[in-house]
């Protein structure tokens, strides 16, 4: 269904090029119950209270084509086909330049421009963040399109040096919330033990 909607149009190089990029975005969140913690002597209603701790973890699951880059000179692009040209290299050079700056060890530590465009702010967690990212470069094997298929080798070069460290991603309510109904569970034992002295 997403495929039928995404705009496409005819120029020299492909007659059904895409003329937008398509996003699909995948949201899993996972709610686990704990095991509840041991229930003390005479307190029936602790360990019903200890049984709705929650772990809580989420994790986003981008699928994305980009549009494809083509000089203008060469798609023949007028009036608004043109615009789109030009709207869709400008999007792929701000996408470009974040690569650059997060796969360059040089530039390591510097400003990512993940501001210059909607699509590097769509994809921000997945190029520099908390995740996996692949990436696949599509290529013609065309003597014609040459250079076309070297700038794509050479984004895809430049993409494969990012370095991302992927980690679970965890509540940390669930965490607190352990801690402290530990807390909880010895204050109600030394209470117990006070009461008891007296």
């Amino acid at each position: 269904d997403g495929s039928m909607q995404r705009t496409t149009g005819a120029t020299l190089m492909n007659e059904m090029s895409s003329r937008s990029h398509s996003i699909f975005t995948l949201i899993v969140e996972q709610r686990r119950r704990l095991a509840p913690a041991k229930e003390p002597e005479g307190d029936p209603g602790f360990g019903a209270f200890q049984d709705s701790e929650q772990s809580y973890v989420t994790a986003k699951f981008h699928l994305v084509d980009l549009a494809g880059s083509e000089r203008a000179k060469r798609t023949g692009a007028v009036g608004s086909r043109f615009k789109e040209s030009v709207s869709i290299n400008s999007g792929l050079l701000a996408l470009g330049n974040v690569i650059s700056a997060l796969g360059d060890p040089s530039k390591r530590g510097s400003h990512v421009p993940y501001r210059e465009s909607k699509l590097t702010r769509l994809l921000q967690d997945s190029l520099g963040g908390n995740s996996r990212t692949v990436m696949v470069a599509c290529v013609s094997c065309a003597d014609g399109d040459f250079e076309e298929t070297l700038n794509t080798l050479k984004y895809a070069h430049r993409a494969r040096n990012i370095k991302n460290k992927p980690v679970v991603n965890v509540d940390p309510r669930g965490a607190q919330l352990a801690a402290m109904q530990g807390e909880i569970e010895a204050l109600r034992s030394q209470l117990q033990r006070v009461s008891e002295g007296a």
